[in-house]
């Protein structure tokens, strides 16, 4: 096993550590705002002291997951850090086998944990969506086979904020995402926030987790299969999501539905 690499080196945008090119390809939304109550944490700042803070701030928080490279470091630092809540994901019914299988590896390595999958068992001819929907319009089908089951789940368990693994490099969307962000429905909680994606390679590979490997090959951000290819080198982390229809989010983080 190779050396755990301190957090103060992994290189954060602000200390120079190396960050991806990124290419706005659609038009932003109004980004969430710093929470003015929340401390001033500095970008280098270790996740697991925000999420510390956030586990005595927001007693009752959750956790939402694609199981995604930050995902799976955000999984092992929360649980370093004392979280014992649950890890909610949405079946789609178009997840790659290796998402389903890397979610399964993830629910033995951390058995402190509850995970919840959504939709459990979803397939794409479920009648839940036409089947060309995701090809005629992304939107609608992200919205019902995404955003509203967990928005559903959401307002049925109403957690005082979200703990997620979003990070400022992975797209233009969220270049300005702060640790402890307000707007929209709910607090969001963005322990990594200012961390690279070398960041997140360095950390995973020290703690030798188990990361989907379709990452590997190229899919640096992975959802649906019909609406993911791999990354071009250049390309920023999400540039592989619904490709050529300009669009960059499922909805989960930006827009009218947004949680």
């Amino acid at each position: 096993m190779t050396a755990e690499p301190r957090l103060t080196e992994l290189g954060t945008p602000e200390q120079g550590g190396e960050a991806l090119t990124t290419e706005p390809r659609a038009p932003r939304t109004a980004p969430g705002h710093a929470d003015p109550s929340a401390p001033a944490f500095a970008p280098g700042t270790d996740p697991r002291e925000v999420i510390r803070w956030a586990l005595g701030e927001f007693p009752g928080l959750l956790m939402p997951s694609a199981f995604n490279l930050n995902g799976v470091v955000l999984l092992d630092l929360a649980a370093q850090a004392g979280y014992r809540g649950e890890v909610v994901f949405v079946d789609t019914g178009y997840h790659f086998p290796e998402t389903l299988a890397t979610r399964d590896t993830l629910a033995a390595r951390y058995p402190e944990l509850t995970f919840v999958t959504l939709n459990a068992g979803a397939s794409p001819d479920d009648g839940q969506t036409p089947p060309d929907l995701y090809a005629a319009d992304p939107d609608a089908c992200c919205a019902a086979r995404k955003v509203e089951p967990l928005q559903r789940y959401l307002n049925q368990k109403n957690p005082p904020a979200l703990l997620n693994a979003r990070s400022r490099d992975q797209a233009s969307t969220r270049a300005d995402i702060p640790f402890v962000e307000t707007g929209g429905r709910r607090v969001k909680v963005n322990p990594l926030a200012h961390w690279t994606r070398e960041a997140l390679e360095a950390y995973a590979a020290a703690h030798e987790l188990p990361v989907n490997p379709l990452y590997h090959d190229g899919f640096l951000s992975i959802g649906c299969w019909p609406c993911t290819r791999a990354v071009k080198p250049g390309e920023d982390a999400r540039a592989g999501r619904w490709a050529g229809k300009g669009k960059t989010e499922c909805g989960l983080w930006q827009g009218g539905n947004s949680l």
